[in-house]
């Protein structure tokens, strides 16, 4: 069992594998989201929300996109064989779908798209099929996050190490940061999302941090509380869900105002979440987790307020 409520900065160093009833005021959505064939769950990195309520998961599996109401009921699928290594995906306040694709072969891949929701594509960021380090390159790109004022930001993480700032209409701007420990430097900088205030948060997974920063790049703050963050989300009013399946095993709701944790759960071992008005939350699942005797396979997952 897990505290309920941790101190601000504070978390437990103990990293238990299995995933348990807990003590934070959640509980797991029987059955959600689960696939007649033949669609199936494939690894889940990136699930986001729609402002039409709808919930889009990308899936490393023969269809990768996958749209669902928020009861987990399947809506439309779309996406095969147009991504080589599904990763990140977000909607933004517009409306329009971002998906990242991490990795190149046969011509295609290392790019960043934005779609319309059903699917048509609007831009694409990247040079096709090509890893590299320049303005117009990626390699290894993971998450996408757009600012109040259209610009695009992008975090090029599992072999590049930076962040990289678009135009709204795609225009490169300004890049930062390379590899390393240091304020500013990453390693694998896997997850970016904007709180209330405009300031970028970065999930610095391997440095086992999150990295704060205004939008020209420089250094805010860095808390080393929530473990290796892989994917984060921040409600408008600044709650902060972080979720780590590498190194404290779990999801911490907590505060992006002053990084103070108030429950941490082990009802997942997530790669990517998403919330929604309501305070439901979503994950999307990478590895496979236990509950109870039960092994699960790669997932997405609903968790809501308990009665």
């Amino acid at each position: 069992m897990l505290l309920a409520s941790l101190a601000a900065g504070v978390v437990s160093a103990r990293a238990p594998r299995a995933l348990v009833e807990d003590a934070a005021p959640y509980r797991l959505v029987p059955n959600w989201g689960q696939l007649s064939a033949p669609l199936a769950w494939g690894e889940t990195p990136a699930i986001t929300l729609a402002p039409n309520g709808r919930v889009f998961a990308f899936t490393r599996a023969e269809t990768p996109v996958i749209e669902m109401d928020t009861s987990g009921t399947v809506l439309k699928t779309w996406g095969e064989k147009m991504f080589v290594w599904p990763h990140g995906m977000r909607v933004d306040r517009n409306g329009f779908l971002w998906i990242t694709d991490g990795r190149a072969r046969n011509g295609m891949g290392q790019q960043v798209f934005k779609y319309t929701l059903d699917g048509r594509l609007v831009m694409t960021l990247g040079t096709k099929g090509v890893a590299g380090n320049g303005p117009d390159q990626f390699n290894g790109v993971t998450d996408v996050a757009v600012a109040a004022n259209g610009d695009v930001f992008v975090s090029d993480g599992h072999v590049n190490a930076r962040i990289l700032k678009f135009s709204k209409d795609g225009t490169f701007i300004k890049t930062w940061g390379k590899k390393g420990t240091g304020p500013g430097e990453f390693d694998v900088p896997h997850t970016i999302f904007f709180d209330s205030r405009g300031r970028l948060f970065v999930g610095d997974r391997s440095n086992k941090r999150i990295q704060i920063f205004d939008q020209d790049g420089n250094f805010i703050d860095q808390w080393t509380q929530f473990g290796s963050p892989s994917g984060i989300f921040i409600a408008p009013d600044d709650t902060l869900y972080v979720v780590d399946y590498n190194d404290k095993m779990g999801l911490f709701i907590g505060s992006a105002k002053d990084g103070s944790i108030k429950y941490k759960s082990e009802l997942t071992l997530a790669e990517g979440v998403t919330v929604g008005p309501d305070g439901s939350i979503y994950v999307g699942e990478t590895v496979p987790g236990k509950i109870g005797d039960l092994v699960t396979g790669h997932t997405v997952r609903k968790l809501v307020k308990r009665d």
